[in-house]
């Protein structure tokens, strides 16, 4: 019973906290202050990276993590050759901008564009990406071709596998020598159009070096020597 004699309602004390509750809410969102000329957050905040491994909570410190082992780093680059890995390093350490992979696409382009070039009598094509001896050897052989008034059409059937076999840093000139193991049809004819040899897809096996300077400005290579593997 109520002090005036009513029968006393439960649900008042029920309804007296929830208005209570609402002005404390109410007071709470009131009371934060909103600056209408700031605009709101982004929908989506791209996650910073780590500094390091020690930034991830209970992460191992840096001298106890294993090490990379050179045949992982370039691996797809320079399988199983720890010493091409190691000069492949020294290349990176001395040019920062410097990566495996679009290395090697870039030395099968070229070597399906060298070949080609050189099957048509190309100068023009070769020149920019040979060097100035291997230019010369190679000029001097269509030279000869010319002169005997033979044809020269060579098809690449396949490039089986491209790897680096070496490599070394240098303060003027880094080079790489890749190992190219290709199928390729080649076929010369002498001025009356008659074969003299070849018609047959061959297996070939060669090693290409090429070479850059990596204070130069052009990011390309070029071919500074090749001979049979």
């Amino acid at each position: 019973m109520s002090p005036t004699g009513e029968p006393f309602d439960p649900s008042l004390v029920v309804f007296a906290a929830l208005a209570v509750f609402v002005l404390w809410k109410l007071r709470s969102v009131l009371g934060v202050r909103v600056d209408r000329e700031t605009p709101p957050p982004a929908a989506f905040q791209p996650r910073r990276a780590p500094l390091g491994p020690s930034a991830l909570p209970g992460a191992p410190p840096a001298e106890d993590l294993p090490p990379v082992r050179h045949e992982d780093r370039w691996n797809g680059v320079a399988d199983k050759n720890p010493a091409a890995a190691e000069g492949l390093d020294a290349i990176a350490a001395a040019d920062s901008r410097f990566d495996g992979h679009a290395f090697l696409d870039g030395a099968r382009r070229a070597y399906e564009m060298i070949v080609a070039a050189f099957a048509r009598g190309d100068r023009d094509t070769l020149r920019p990406l040979l060097s100035k001896e291997v230019f010369d050897g190679f000029a001097g052989e269509i030279a000869r071709r010319e002169a005997a008034g033979e044809t020269v059409e060579t098809a690449i059937v396949a490039i089986d596998s491209a790897l680096v076999d070496s490599a070394s840093a240098a303060p003027r000139l880094n080079e790489i020598t890749v190992r190219f193991a290709v199928r390729l049809m080649n076929v010369r004819k002498d001025k009356a159009g008659e074969v003299i040899e070849g018609g047959n897809t061959m297996p070939v096996e060669e090693l290409w070096t090429f070479a850059r300077d990596p204070r130069a400005g052009d990011p390309n290579w070029k071919l500074t020597a090749t001979r049979a593997a």
